[in-house]
């Protein structure tokens, strides 16, 4: 089975830069969707059926143009879960998860702390979410739990390790991504390239893609029960329909 988790910064916008090209050259199974800034009658959803994913879901926020998430899938899953049932999360479109026979698979687009106010709004979210899929692994052994978490764990994972100061590398942060593993989850990216410095997002700003100014804030986070089921975790770097680009992750 072979996973991708993609923030687009705007589906729309990926649209019209080689979206659909590119997934259908790529050919995952399950693509997780972040950011796509967009509700479900705003799309040509045959574009997505045509490049082999019939069974499409989308998630979006109430407020138009913001945050909202998706699930591309090539067969159908048993059961798909909007949201978390927490208010504040679903009122953004935050969470959305398939359920197939043997894994399950969220999309999650965890906030970011662009101010004092969605800081806040972000250490909640993190507090609630960790204790949601801590419960939700109970009864869900085989879960995957990708997207843009908004968080550079460790300093191989900024190409600046001075930035202790910003959301996104603040030591709280970083101290919630170990709890978050050490509840249960394997960072399957940096299990399977413990040495490896790659980055999924790089600011639009003094030319940081280019120079590689990046961070890596997209993860592919599995349970510990599927350590032996992890064959590949990739950073798809060529891909540019965003500021972030896509990772891959691969199991039995």
């Amino acid at each position: 089975m072979k996973i991708i988790s993609y923030n687009v910064n705007g589906i729309r916008a990926a649209l019209k830069k080689g979206f659909i090209d590119w997934l259908i050259a790529a050919n995952p199974d399950v693509v997780c969707i972040q950011e796509t800034k967009a509700h479900k009658e705003q799309l040509d959803l045959s574009l997505f059926e045509a490049a082999g994913y019939k069974y499409n879901y989308w998630f979006s926020a109430q407020k138009k143009g913001y945050s909202s998430v998706a699930l591309l899938c090539k067969t159908k899953p048993n059961h798909v879960e909007y949201g978390t049932g927490i208010d504040y999360m679903d009122f953004e479109g935050r969470n959305i998860r398939a359920d197939f026979d043997d894994v399950s698979v969220m999309s999650m687009y965890l906030p970011s702390g662009t101010n004092a106010e969605r800081l806040d709004f972000k250490f909640k979210y993190m507090d609630d979410i960790l204790i949601y899929l801590s419960e939700l692994k109970k009864s869900i052994p085989n879960l995957i739990v990708c997207g843009d978490y908004n968080i550079c764990h460790e300093e191989i994972d900024i190409h600046n390790p001075k930035m202790k100061g910003v959301s996104g590398f603040l030591p709280e942060e970083r101290q919630w991504l170990s709890a978050f593993t050490k509840s249960g989850f394997i960072d399957s990216f940096r299990h399977l390239n413990p040495t490896t410095q790659q980055f999924s997002w790089w600011s639009y700003r003094a030319n940081s893609r280019a120079n590689n100014k990046g961070w890596r804030l997209d993860y592919a986070m599995t349970t510990t029960a599927m350590e032996k089921r992890l064959k590949r975790a990739v950073i798809l770097t060529e891909a540019v329909h965003s500021d972030h680009c896509p990772i891959l992750l691969e199991i039995d």
